[in-house]
């Protein structure tokens, strides 16, 4: 096959693998999509939140009456209208406990857990009305003491957010409640005759703060209620079949009777994921019996919503002269926020599965603290642990004396290997990875002065999961692709192609849906870097079932058995003992047949994916440091990727550089600011600095293809790797350009500055 200049193999698909238009392109740039906010219907009223001005406090009373007595106001509520569910009794069943914290967050009852948590909603005629009612709700405060720091929070002395949660494995007749609600571990090997066994040992602390995934549209929703109890909601999410059960449970309603639809969705990166306002705008709806509208402010998704969790990491490893590493250990806390939930599992997953490693042990703790509870942010848990591995790697090939890619290739995890938490490996790129790294000229490059550069490799093991597709043929030969996964980052065009492909069917001629759950089956969320790989899945089958119909549609038509048809090129062919006599049929006039000849034809997919692989990330990153400021900047980029099969080439690439600007952002600009109180400082885009186009340098992207055997087109997860490994790149470049270890996220210009007058002083 012929290669082009990202070293990707052009291959014999007529539309996957090739660029392709957006289907839902016109629709965003003509400003026609519909977002959460932009649905309005007649009698809509506006839902506003009353949130808690202290990191935590007893709710001593609520007094509503003057809110309701106000002119416009049609309903005010509290957390007491939240459903509790019967067996919500300390010590609670796991899953009794997941609905009854997911209650306290969207509303809090007896306690406020963190600067912003909502305690009391309106909703009234015009917004202006609704936040000048606001004003009008009284809550009566115990201010309590507060902890924002996972390890602090870990300690025995620290103020405590749940007298009835206790760690996991332990209950009231054995230990004191804990802010630790688990902790999730994996060991393998002898830790102690492995460090024994190193020329070289390496023990680091490493912190990181939480970060937002800074997507630009808030959320949004807009619920209507009926007399029958059924409710119909519209919604910014990333998963409307998990917001319906969420919803469902939750309230105490029954599943038919919720019917969600996905808006378009202005940005998520698993910030989306739960419900925060969805709840609020139903209750309010149901109290009302109109529809409510509930739109939160910039201030209030940085307050309210999950960033991705911070943490703070202890990491030790030990390599031999020759690059072996023979030891590495690792415990990490993970600050959950005032709900447990923070992604330890994946942290143990990630520190050392890239490389075969004998003796290997990690932990990660799953802590309460006085902040948001944590959402999923692009391959949750994975940066922070990541951060930590490949910087003590990259220090220990230094230390030896041995090439950052070199020492990589030589601990290389491959086919047949097993991750620390058992996931035995399938056919996996890394090793093509790092020779694609080491075959680079940037690899090669210099560097100037005050310039230093970084390199990280990072390791993601997608989703697979519950999803489900129709593809239903119309009577002209075209079809629409009905699925249940919002688009988020370009599905509807790999679900197109990948249907066109199998049908053999001009991609234009496809027309992909975003059903709603009542049209489709259930689907998980577009999450985890599953979408194209699960959904894809689902819709080769179903466009597969819609050729099987087809085929018998011909066999009918020619009378022979439908066995002897094949379909190739969007054509049934006879048997070759019958070309003479018999000649094909295309889609199209199968499809016009269809209707007469038995009834119209649909393919339907409903499967629980499997057999996904992992996906490796590595990344190249030069900075340039300002000795007066301690400001650095991006000056080049490089990404190597394992993406399995680049669907859309297009739009893969698209997400290998958006993972790389917020690795950056990661790594030098963003982090949560908290006053002496607890209360968040940084609330609006002015404050919380993500990176601006004038940040970032042109992002190159080397996209590695080493399909899957799992899924017909050898698709891997592709969302999620770009991630990983960036804010270990871009700090790893920081050090190196600075000529100490840099430890703690972000590498703001102060720390920058402050390292930098520690080495001229020869600290």
């Amino acid at each position: 096959m012929n290669e082009i200049s990202n070293k990707r193999p052009i291959s014999n698909y007529k539309f996957v693998g090739q660029a392709t238009p957006r289907p839902d392109g016109v629709d965003k740039v003509t400003g026609r999509a519909r977002y959460g906010d932009d649905m309005i219907v007649p009698g809509m009223l506006y839902a506003k939140i009353l949130r808690s001005p202290h990191a935590h406090a007893q709710i001593l009373s609520i007094d509503t009456s003057k809110a309701e007595a106000l002119k416009g106001v049609k309903a005010v509520m509290t957390g007491a209208d939240i459903p509790t569910h019967p067996l919500a009794q300390p010590p609670y069943p796991p899953i009794i406990q997941d609905f009854h914290d997911l209650g306290l967050n969207i509303m809090a009852r007896d306690k406020a857990l963190y600067d912003g948590h909502a305690v009391a909603a309106v909703a009234a005629t015009s917004d202006a009305i609704a936040r000048e009612a606001l004003k009008l709700i009284a809550v009566d405060y115990e201010v309590l003491p507060f902890v924002l720091d996972p390890y602090k929070a870990a300690q025995p002395d620290a103020p405590v957010l749940h007298d009835d949660q206790y760690t996991d494995g332990t209950g009231p007749d054995t230990d004191k409640p804990s802010n630790v609600f688990r902790v999730l571990g994996g060991e393998r090997g002898d830790l102690e005759a492995g460090f024994a066994d190193a020329d070289v040992v390496i023990e680091r602390t490493f912190t990181s703060e939480p970060v937002h995934q800074g997507y630009i549209e808030p959320m949004a929703c807009l619920a209507t209620t009926s007399e029958d109890g059924g409710v119909e909601l519209w919604t910014s999410t990333q998963g409307h079949f998990v917001a319906r059960t969420l919803l469902s449970k939750l309230l105490k309603m029954e599943m038919a009777k919720v019917w969600v639809t996905a808006s378009e969705i202005g940005g998520g990166f698993g910030g989306k994921t739960t419900l925060y306002a969805e709840p609020i705008a139903v209750i309010l709806s149901q109290k009302t019996g109109r529809p409510v509208r509930a739109t939160l402010t910039r201030p209030e998704v940085f307050r309210a919503t999950g960033p991705a969790a911070g943490s703070y990491c202890r990491i030790k490893m030990g390599v031999k002269n020759d690059g072996t590493i023979t030891a590495g250990e690792a415990d990490i806390w993970y600050q959950a926020g005032a709900f447990k939930g923070s992604p330890v599992g994946r942290a143990v997953e990630t520190f050392f599965s890239p490389y075969n490693i004998p003796n290997t042990r990690a932990a990660a703790y799953d802590v309460c603290v006085n902040r948001p509870k944590v959402a999923a942010y692009r391959a949750p848990g994975a940066p922070m642990a990541t951060f930590a591995a490949e910087g003590v790697l990259n220090e220990l090939a230094e230390r030896i004396g041995m090439d950052p890619v070199e020492i990589r290739l030589k601990n290389a995890v491959k086919e047949g290997d097993e991750s620390l938490k058992g996931h035995k490996h399938g056919r996996i790129g890394l090793i093509e990875v790092l020779e694609e790294v080491k075959a680079h000229p940037h690899y090669k490059a210099a560097i100037g002065a005050n310039q230093g550069r970084g390199f990280a490799v990072g390791y993601w093991l997608h989703g697979g999961g519950l999803s489900s597709a129709s593809v239903i043929l119309q009577d002209d030969g075209t079809v629409s692709v009905a699925t249940g996964n919002p688009d988020i980052g370009g599905s509807r065009s790999s679900m197109r192609a990948m249907a066109a492909e199998e049908l053999g069917l001009d991609v234009e001629l496809v027309k992909p849906i975003i059903a709603d759950t009542g049209s489709v089956p259930y689907s998980y969320q577009t999450a985890g870097s599953r979408t194209t790989y699960a959904t894809g899945m689902a819709v080769i089958n179903a466009a597969r079932d819609v050729i099987d119909k087809l085929r018998d549609i011909a066999a009918r038509k020619w009378e022979i058995a439908t066995e002897d048809v094949r379909w190739d090129s969007g054509h049934a062919l006879p048997p070759d003992a019958r070309k003479g006599d018999i000649e094909p049929l295309s889609l199209k006039e199968l499809a016009a047949m269809a209707t007469k000849m038995g009834g119209a034809v649909a393919g339907h997919s409903e499967i629980n994916a499997t057999g996904q692989g992992a996906a490796f990330c590595a990344q190249l990153v030069d900075v340039e440091i300002d000795p007066e400021t301690g400001f650095t900047a991006t000056k080049r980029y490089t990404i190597f990727q394992d993406v399995g099969r680049a669907i859309s080439p297009d739009y893969v690439e698209g997400q290998m550089q958006g993972g790389a600007v917020q690795g950056i952002g990661w790594a030098l600009n963003e982090e949560y600011i908290y006053d002496a109180k607890g209360c968040l400082q940084n609330t609006g885009f002015l404050d919380y600095r993500m990176p601006v186009a004038s940040d970032v340098p042109m992002i190159d992207t080397v996209i590695v293809e080493v399909p899957n055997p799992n899924h017909p087109y050898g698709v891997r997860g592709v969302g999620e790797p770009p991630l990983v490994s960036a804010p270990a790149a871009v700090a790893n470049a920081v050090e190196n350009a600075v000529g100490k270890p840099m430890s703690n996220l972000p590498l703001s210009p102060p720390k920058v500055l402050k390292a930098i007058e520690e080495v001229a002083a020869g600290n």
